[in-house]
């Protein structure tokens, strides 16, 4: 599992777009699991699963991207698993590595 997390001011619609235009594009096999939204007057928070096979792994890689938005206060926490073929250690974790560096280049391009 490797996880990330990055605050930043902005539009919750848009950096949700955003973040789901640009990690779909990243890969052919990438793909939009489920997402789910809840709304109310004070908060906003998002919640996008994202799948992709991993070549080095040979297996399906999870990406979690959860959005939350208080005041244009904008906090993006992604979470990646599913990469490591060990049965008791985790063993070649570079597929979750690279699969979350996707979403660390898709908030790059936002500070932009």
């Amino acid at each position: 599992m490797a996880k990330y997390k990055y605050t930043m001011n902005g539009s919750f619609n848009y950096v949700t777009d955003f973040i789901k235009k640009e990690i779909l594009n990243t890969s052919s096999s990438a793909s939009l699991e489920d997402e789910e939204y809840i709304i109310n007057d004070n908060c906003r928070v998002g919640i996008m699963v994202f799948e992709r096979y991993s070549y080095t792994g040979g297996n399906r890689l999870s990406l979690n991207v959860t959005v939350i938005d208080s005041n244009n206060k904008i906090q993006i926490i992604g979470i990646s698993s599913g990469g490591s073929n060990g049965v008791i250690f985790k063993v070649n974790t570079w597929g979750e590595d690279a699969f979350l560096d996707k979403l660390k280049e898709a908030i790059a391009k936002l500070k932009r």
